[in-house]
C-alpha cells in the first residue's frame, strides 16, 4: 500500500492551559519552547530526575495551550508528573485520553490527501499543524515516508477517518502498522524503551532535546553525555529473511558473544523478511551478521542503523 491510515486507539492526550502554562513546561520538558508559536509543534521527552525517559512525547501549541500527546498507556504518569511541579503555578492539566483520538496517514500521497480532504494546506516541518475544523493536521514523517496526524476530539477523528477512507485510503491492519514503524526505526515507549533508557540510546536527542536552553528536569545527565560521554548501547534495526518473528527479550548474538535483546519484530506483508528493534552494545559494528536465539532457535538477521541515523 502506498498510502495508508491508521488508528491509534488509546495514545495519550494532555492538554496544558494559563497564563503560566509555557513557562511551567519549559522548565520542565527538554524542549526549547518559547520559540513555538500556535500552529508549531516539537517532539520532546519529559525525563526523571536521574536523566532517564519518564515519557516521550509531542507538544503542539494550539492559540494559548500545549497539545501533548504520547505513547497509550503514559498520559496518566504525564499529567501526574506535570502536576507533582505545579507549585505555584497558574497553569491548568487536563488528561483527554479517551475523548480524543489519533489517526496516522503514512505513505508518498499522504500530504495531498489530507489536504484534498481538509481542504487546507499541510505545513512542512515536523510539528507543524493547522485547523481542520476541531481538529489539528500535524505534519509528522517518519524517515523515508511522508506523514500527516490527525489529532483532536475523537468523534471528529472518526468523521476525518471516513473522509479519508471514501476518498480511497485504505486503512491498515495493526500487523502491517507495526511492521512499517520498525522498518522505520520508530520506536514505542513500553515496547522498545522504558524507564532505563538514556534519550541517546534510542537518538531521541536528535529532535526532542534542546542543549541550548535552560535546565529542564533530569538535564545533567542528558548534557554530561553529550559534552564528554557516551552510552553503551544503541537502538538498532534487525533484517531477517523469512517470515520468522522472534520474540522480545531474544538474545541478539554477534560471533559467540551475546550483545543484546530484541524489543519488537513485525513480519512485513509480502515482503519476503522481517524486521525488529533490538538494543545493542554500541561496539558492534555495522552492518554486523548476527543470529537472534528466540524459542529455542536461532534465525540469521543483519544487524543496521534506524533509517536517518548513519
Amino acid at each position: 500500500m502506498s498510502t495508508w491510515i491508521a488508528d491509534r486507539p488509546g495514545h495519550g492526550a494532555v492538554v496544558v492551559s494559563g497564563p503560566d502554562a509555557t513557562s511551567f513546561l519549559q522548565s520542565l520538558v527538554s524542549q526549547e519552547l518559547d520559540a513555538i508559536v500556535d500552529g508549531g509543534g516539537a517532539r520532546s521527552l519529559l525525563l526523571t530526575p536521574q536523566g532517564k525517559l519518564g515519557v516521550t512525547l509531542r507538544m503542539l501549541r494550539v492559540g494559548d495551550e500545549w497539545w501533548l500527546d504520547c505513547d497509550a498507556g503514559f498520559s496518566e504518569q504525564l499529567a501526574s508528573t506535570l502536576d507533582r511541579y505545579r507549585i505555584r503555578v497558574d497553569a491548568e492539566i487536563r488528561e483527554r485520553t479517551g475523548a480524543w483520538g489519533l489517526l496516522e496517514v503514512r505513505g508518498h500521497e499522504a500530504v495531498a490527501r489530507v489536504a484534498a480532504a481538509a481542504h487546507t494546506d499541510v505545513p512542512e516541518g515536523d510539528g507543524a499543524h493547522v485547523a481542520w475544523g476541531e481538529l489539528r493536521v500535524v505534519r509528522a514523517d517518519w524517515p523515508g515516508r511522508e506523514g500527516v496526524d490527525i489529532v483532536g476530539p475523537i468523534d471528529a477523528v472518526r468523521a476525518a477517518r471516513d473522509d479519508l477512507l471514501h476518498a480511497g485510503v485504505p486503512a491498515v491492519a495493526p500487523g502491517e502498522y507495526e511492521a512499517a514503524r520498525i522498518e522505520a526505526g520508530v520506536p514505542r515507549l513500553g515496547v522498545d524503551l522504558d524507564e532505563r533508557t538514556i534519550p541517546q540510546e534510542a537518538f531521541l536527542e536528535r529532535d526532542a532535546v534542546s542543549f541550548t536552553k535552560g535546565c529542564f528536569l533530569g538535564q545533567e545527565l542528558v548534557c554530561r553525555i553529550d559534552t564528554r560521554g557516551h552510552v553503551n548501547r544503541y537502538l538498532r534495526l534487525l533484517r531477517i529473511p523469512g517470515d520468522e518473528a522472534p520474540e522480545p527479550g531474544a538474545d541478539v548474538v554477534v560471533g559467540e558473544k551475546s550483545v543484546g535483546v530484541v524489543t519488537s519484530a513485525a513480519v512485513v506483508p509480502d515482503g519476503g523478511h522481517t524486521v525488529a528493534l533490538a538494543m545493542v552494545r554500541r561496539e558492534v559494528e555495522l552492518p554486523a551478521e548476527a543470529v537472534v536465539r528466540s524459542g529455542g532457535t536461532a534465525i540469521p538477521a543483519t544487524v543496521d542503523a534506524l533509517p536517518g541515523t548513519d
